[in-house]
């Protein structure tokens, strides 16, 4: 989900917090696009320390270009552009240059004389994006797009004249189709039904157009559109509601493959609830849909198809580790493949003749990286080594995968929650004093349906290995890959149960022998910035500080003040705020009306510049949690949006956290 405004700030909201002793006095400094109050300077021998780590970097792939070369995403300065390389291990050939990061790259005509690849580009981290056309016999960028609305989505028809996209620019707040003309560059909204929509795939001789109304994680509606009348005709959706995680047409253009979580019809035409999202094809002729990856007992994360329909890839989220398969189409046969890293597959697709297969892979010790697979010798060649500040790898921590109980019960058993847990190797320089426990860290995910995975983290790394502190990173209730069932723990009136896991991963650490329970710090953005005030505000005596990223304080004044694009979305996860129950369900579980609660040192980051969650719910929490008397750390760049992508920004957050834990989490002196 995605990152401006003059804000209607319900200011009464603030004043309902209790007031206490009176506010510190504020330290405020500006520098440049960055505000900071409260942060002391910064000492230069952790910038030193530090500035190995930050220094890493990784490269995902991004697409396939005409001549068999391959497009990666990377940074070599302070923000992510586009590159192409041509050979494995071969130069990096750096093709944008904005001082903005560049996403949704690689985007190109399957089949086509052009040359090129679309990119994104917003302004400040206000995810109001541009796509752009790329030319790579020019090397130049052409705007695509109206210049101000929402524009996101880009997909070529097969034979690269036509170019569909997602955009706001009808109202600003619901999300059509249009459809461009790509040699005249003429547009038109070909979906205008209201709601989130998407443009899911042409079909192959053109005509119609595979598309899909997002409403939530566990909420989509497929359809198809035909291109000459406008008429768009949904699909039947078994059960009523189900997700939906794509939709292709077959190379032979009438039957469909797609990832549902819908029932499955068994031999005896009775439906089977199906907690996973799996890959299906479905035959109209005969009515007909088959299973294809029910020998997984895990959830499929996406596919793709080769452009010349002899192969069909797709990806298994298997209990935080991803795992590649490839079929033959449309014989279904599996396909032998080289071993890969254990870890997560990124962007992944096929070459122009079929014959090779892209992907990033990144493990919990090694950034991403592109690995090319021939389909014809079986093999698996690295195409790109980034780098990692010249740290040795050897000494890099690998976390294990936990379950801890929690509060409740599943078929008379306690519930279990995963989670990655980072443990240093030694006792590290300054973490752990002799003879001491170690420290923690509880890295909560944002989302709320999104899923910590054991991917590089150079902070966890540093914390292990400079300060002798452990990382926790629990995929509580409502995040995705554990099925359906545990994916709508925490809707509504259940919100406060995830942060209740939080409260059981306490007594988990408590009862290991070389965790220290009287240091331990939570670490969260966006949803995560909430499940981090609200554990301080539910369990003040057991967290000694926490650090906010882009955090929800109150919902309530969240969704009043979130971009309009993004309201409904929001409300079909959280509650509508506008129903009296579940306002009052907001006052009761906002940590903005329980500031009070919050007795330890805080520290809140924001980009100015956020469309998904404002700053100002930073600066309302800021202000209510400094009237308990505490001295809240308080962070704000004016050129970032719903996190940090400049490379100076990150880096000096980074390093003011790590200053934090080292005053308020380790207890090393001023």
């Amino acid at each position: 989900m995605p990152l401006h405004y003059v804000l209607p700030f319900a200011l009464a909201l603030v004043c309902a917090a209790p007031a206490f002793a009176q506010a510190p006095a504020v330290q405020r400094d500006t520098v440049g696009n960055r505000v900071s109050e409260n942060i002391p300077a910064i000492p230069p021998a952790l910038i030193e320390r530090l500035n190995r780590y930050q220094n890493t970097r990784g490269a995902g792939f991004a697409g396939w270009t005409q001549d068999g070369c391959v497009l990666i995403s990377t940074r070599f300065a302070e923000t992510s552009q586009a590159h192409r390389v041509c050979e494995p291990m071969g130069m990096r050939e750096q093709l944008t240059f904005f001082p903005e990061p560049i996403n949704n790259v690689g985007t190109a005509p399957p089949s086509s004389d052009l040359d090129g690849f679309v990119f994104g580009k917003d302004i400040g981290g206000n995810e109001f994006w541009q796509l752009h056309w790329f030319d790579l016999d020019r090397r130049e960028a052409t705007l695509l797009t109206d210049g101000e609305a929402r524009n996101q989505a880009p997909l070529f028809s097969h034979d690269g004249d036509q170019f569909a996209y997602s955009s706001t620019v009808r109202n600003g707040t619901d999300t059509d189709v249009w459809v461009m003309d790509f040699a005249t560059r003429q547009a038109r909204p070909v979906v205008t039904a209201g709601g989130s929509w998407y443009a899911l795939d042409f079909s192959p001789h053109v005509g119609r157009l595979l598309v899909s109304r997002y409403v939530s994680a566990s909420e989509s509606y497929p359809g198809e559109v035909d291109l000459a009348t406008g008429e768009l005709e949904l699909f039947p959706v078994d059960g009523g509601k189900a997700s939906f995680g794509g939709f292709r047409y077959a190379p032979d253009g009438r039957s469909v493959y797609f990832v549902s979580d819908e029932p499955i019809r068994t031999d005896d035409s009775v439906d089977e609830p199906s907690e996973f999202r799996t890959l299906r094809h479905h035959d109209p002729a005969s009515g007909a849909v088959t299973e294809l990856s029910a020998h997984v007992p895990w959830g499929v994360e996406g596919f793709d198809i080769a452009g010349d329909g002899r192969h069909l890839a797709y990806v298994t989220n298997e209990d935080g580790i991803e795992k590649l398969h490839v079929l033959t189409v449309p014989e279904h046969r599996p396909v032998a493949l080289p071993d890969l890293p254990a870890g997560v597959i990124g962007g992944f697709g096929f070459s122009p003749d079929g014959d090779r297969l892209a992907l990033t892979l990144n493990t919990a010790t090694s950034p991403s990286d592109v690995y090319v697979v021939d389909l014809r010798d079986t093999t698996l060649t690295r195409w790109t080594r980034s780098e990692v500040g010249g740290l040795d790898t050897a000494d890099f921590v690998a976390p294990s995968l936990i379950r801890y109980p929690s509060f409740d019960t599943v078929d008379g058993a306690p519930r279990t929650i995963p989670a990655f847990y980072y443990k240093p190797s030694g006792s590290g320089p300054a973490g752990s004093r002799a003879g001491d426990k170690l420290p923690v860290v509880i890295n909560i995910h944002g989302g709320p349906e999104g899923q910590a995975l054991p991917t590089f983290n150079p902070t966890a790394q540093y914390l292990a290995n400079e300060l002798g502190v452990a990382m926790l990173v629990p995929n509580v209730r409502g995040s995705a890959g554990y099925g359906k069932t545990y994916l709508g723990l925490d809707n509504a009136a259940l919100r406060e149960d995830s942060v209740r896991d939080i409260g059981a991963l306490l007594d988990w650490i408590e009862q290991q022998p070389e965790l220290d329970a009287e240091r331990v710090g939570v670490y969260g953005g966006s949803y995560g910035g909430y499940m981090v005030l609200a554990s301080m505000m539910l369990y003040p005596e057991r967290i000694k500080a926490g650090v906010d990223i882009v955090g929800i304080s109150h919902f309530g004044t969240f969704l009043t003040n979130t971009e309009d694009y993004r309201r409904d979305l929001r409300r079909a996860e959280y509650g509508d705020e506008r129903e009296p129950e579940i306002a009052a369900l907001f006052e009761r579980i906002s940590p903005l009306n329980h500031a009070d609660r919050i007795s330890s040192p805080l520290f809140v980051a924001q980009g100015k510049n956020d469309p998904r969650v404002p700053y100002t719910e930073a600066e309302q929490i800021v202000e209510a949690v400094r009237g308990n008397g505490q001295p809240v750390w308080y962070l704000l760049f004016d050129d970032e949006g719903h996190g940090f992508r400049k490379k100076s920004n990150s880096d000096y957050f980074n390093a003011a956290t790590m200053l934090f834990w080292q005053r308020h989490l380790i207890g090393e002196g001023e």
